[in-house]
């Protein structure tokens, strides 16, 4: 835990953080735990709550928030279930209702804390299924969202019969794991993120084979619901993204009835273009700017 911290530490020292930040636990769905960090200005003209992505954690999205609150952004990001320091097996979901639903008390707990300023929600990858999937329930205290890696076309396709195999076994055996074999050069074009995500004793490639079905499960309802989306939407997506192909962004664009829905592709990015790829400057502005029209 103190090698934990310290690596925290130097990232945020690295980083130049002057901002206020803050480590806690907030209560989840089911009694337990979460850990958060949030960072904020002194006095918040909005909130952005971050959900992160497979096999890492909230404490990689210092440099956003850096960038939000300096922009009179508070933000407050959650360690998924199984991610970072949070409890639970890494990798692994008993149901995809407790991403959701601790994303909704996660959401309520950060918007009651900075006294029901604007709320925005920030997901990337793993983070905008969850976000999605939310969005289909049609939550009307959110004044907009941010998708970006958008997971709606994966890069690499389960084949029918081993989904198939593991359906079976997460029925008898749900907590079997397997390493995903993440392409961490996937990530970014930046070295010092590559190195950097090797590095961090917090992040982590293994998936159970529940987490498997449960978001194969969840890809198909929000592919069935995305229609029904009721609120502002941008989305963001590199265009040389291998992880989560750019098809499904420009999917999700097309499907979504609500007028108010703006899709960013940024040539040559990979998986990480908001807060990670060479062009993170530009990505950026490009957010503050947009949750600054819907305040």
């Amino acid at each position: 835990m103190q090698q934990t911290l310290l690596y925290n530490l130097y990232n945020e020292l690295q980083l130049g953080l002057t901002m206020n930040t803050h480590e806690g636990l907030a209560h989840g769905i089911d009694g337990e735990k979460l850990f958060y960090r949030s960072w904020r200005p002194e006095k918040p003209k909005g909130v952005v709550v971050v959900a992160h992505g497979f096999g890492e954690h909230s404490g990689r999205y210092a440099h956003l928030a850096q960038h939000l609150v300096s922009h009179g952004f508070a933000v407050y990001a959650h360690d998924l279930v199984g991610h970072g320091r949070t409890y639970g097996q890494r990798g692994h979901i008993k149901e995809w209702s407790f991403y959701r639903i601790n994303l909704a008390i996660f959401c309520n707990f950060a918007h009651g804390r900075e006294r029901l300023i604007p709320l925005f929600l920030y997901g990337h990858s793993l983070g905008s299924l969850i976000v999605l999937s939310l969005l289909t329930t049609q939550p009307t205290y959110l004044n907009g969202a941010i998708v970006s890696g958008v997971l709606l076309q994966p890069g690499s396709t389960t084949n029918p019969l081993l989904l198939a195999a593991m359906r079976l076994l997460s029925q008898y055996l749900p907590t079997l794991s397997f390493n995903l074999r993440l392409d961490v050069h996937a990530l970014s074009r930046d070295p010092a993120v590559i190195e950097a995500y090797r590095k961090d004793p917090l992040v982590h490639g293994r998936a159970s084979v529940r987490w498997v079905t449960e978001v194969s499960n969840t890809l198909a309802l929000v592919k069935a619901k995305a229609k029904e989306i009721i609120n502002p939407l941008l989305i963001l997506h590199g265009e040389a993204d291998t992880i989560c192909r750019v098809e499904g962004a420009r999917w999700l664009f097309q499907v979504v009835t609500h007028p108010d829905k703006e899709l960013r592709i940024y040539p040559g990015g990979y998986h990480e273009p908001p807060h990670n790829d060479l062009q993170k400057e530009l990505v950026l502005n490009e957010v503050v700017d947009w949750l600054e029209r819907h305040l």
